[in-house]
């Protein structure tokens, strides 16, 4: 881990922060590096049942550092390529990571969310934005492609003919509209504690079922309906009788609040 994200976890939730605010929390290859290994740590953090994902400062991102598009030719074919244990390559997992964890990821946003930073947002489950926030698909205004995991997040969320309209024009547009397309579960005055609020109910909850939840949303809305189906059924088998599932049903015949074991790390 470097100096550009720094990490804490308490009570059960982590808090991943981007933390250049005086470059506006820009992604340089040091971050992307970053982010890649704080999404290796949670992995294997059996005590996280749920992550916080924000910036320092007044902005959430505001996308690739100057310096790495104008070193762009020297990248190379081999950054390109997956790394070990994804299918996304290194600038892919900045985004595409969250998505891969088993635990929800909660992503608080303002001030500018442009380009990676948006991309980043979209690999979190659920995001909050203060009405300021301004979003942009920016990568073509520097002669690129989106290519941090969009065409896996967004698929979801956007026909494609939207995704091609802020593609191709990288137009900046605000907080509203971003609720109108689904780009944003929320907008909220302060998104980091909405963020935190969610956080903090999602880890009062039974951590298979959280986890389950988000694999099988993640995975079956591209299945057939047969494999989404099974599933389903594959899933719950998994849950049903365990420790914590036998503790959410007694504590709320008992009136009490449950006390859920941590579980391992997937």
């Amino acid at each position: 881990m470097n100096d550009r994200i720094v990490i804490t976890i308490e009570d059960h939730v982590a808090e991943v922060r981007l933390d250049r605010p005086d470059k506006l929390n820009a992604l340089d290859l040091d971050t992307f590096h970053a982010l890649d290994e704080a999404a290796r740590s949670l992995a294997g953090e059996a005590s996280a049942r749920a992550v916080v994902l924000h910036g320092a400062g007044e902005n959430f991102c505001a996308g690739l550092d100057l310096g790495v598009m104008q070193g762009e030719a020297d990248i190379g074919a081999a950054m390109l390529q997956p790394v070990a244990g994804s299918p996304a390559n290194l600038f892919q997992r900045a985004a595409y990571a969250w998505r891969e964890l088993p635990m929800p990821v909660i992503c608080a946003l303002q001030g500018v969310t442009f380009g990676g930073g948006l991309q980043i947002a979209m690999g979190a489950d659920l995001r909050y934005a203060a009405p300021g926030t301004k979003f942009s698909v920016m990568e073509s205004k520097w002669g690129l492609i989106p290519d941090m995991a969009i065409s896996t997040t967004l698929r979801d969320i956007l026909p494609p003919d939207r995704v091609k309209e802020l593609a191709w024009t990288a137009r900046v547009f605000d907080a509203t509209e971003a609720l109108r397309l689904g780009l944003v579960t929320a907008v909220a005055d302060d998104p980091l504690a909405a963020a935190r609020e969610m956080a903090a109910a999602l880890r009062d909850r039974s951590p298979e079922a959280i986890r389950g939840i988000k694999r099988l949303v993640n995975s079956a809305w591209q299945c057939t309906e047969q494999e989404a189906l099974a599933l389903e059924a594959q899933l719950q088998l998994g849950v049903l009788g365990t420790k914590n599932q036998v503790e959410a049903v007694r504590a709320n015949l008992e009136k009490r609040e449950p006390c859920f074991a941590d579980r391992r790390a997937d």
